[in-house]
């Protein structure tokens, strides 16, 4: 592992020489990921791209995208769109990413079944901010909202998330 790389424990995460609180799925992290468990997938996972609303926030990294109105990501296995950024209007299963709340102000992809998906192995596994410390996401890592921002602006494209 390089200090570059973003390394979960079940305590901290470990990037660049410091640590950082976190939480992870509700299904914990699990080696047998499947779309809807909410577990978090063991494994080296590459960092893929950066998006964020523009309406909230500065662009935390040169190569980050806005996340436009009608932005959603697909999470219905049966349809080709399935775990890909896709527009509204989406009649499939998806997830909307221009939120209400702030949990994807800032969203940091990874390549968990990702850019060609097998059908049912779980969709998006993100990088965003958390609803709140110790409550569990839908299979995502999340950050507080000041070390999330303070990691993006560090982060670059050979960053990798490694889940032990």
């Amino acid at each position: 592992m390089k200090q570059t790389d973003l390394v979960v424990t079940p305590t901290c995460v470990r990037f660049m020489g410091r640590k950082f609180p976190h939480t992870v799925g509700r299904g914990g992290i699990t080696s047998r990921k499947a779309e809807g468990d909410g577990a978090t997938p063991r494994g080296t996972h590459r960092i893929v791209g950066m998006l964020y609303r523009p309406d909230r926030m500065a662009k935390p990294a040169d190569w980050a995208v806005p996340i436009r109105n009608g932005d959603l990501w697909s999470d219905d296995p049966a349809h080709e769109d399935y775990n890909l950024m896709v527009r509204r209007p989406c009649l499939h299963s998806h997830e909307t990413l221009r939120r209400a709340d702030p949990m994807y102000d800032l969203v940091i992809i990874t390549d968990w079944n990702w850019p060609y998906p097998v059908k049912g192995r779980g969709s998006a596994i993100f990088i965003h901010q958390w609803r709140r410390s110790g409550y569990p996401t839908a299979g995502c890592v999340a950050f507080r909202r000041d070390h999330l921002a303070w990691i993006a602006a560090k982060i670059r494209l050979n960053t990798r998330l490694v889940i032990a």
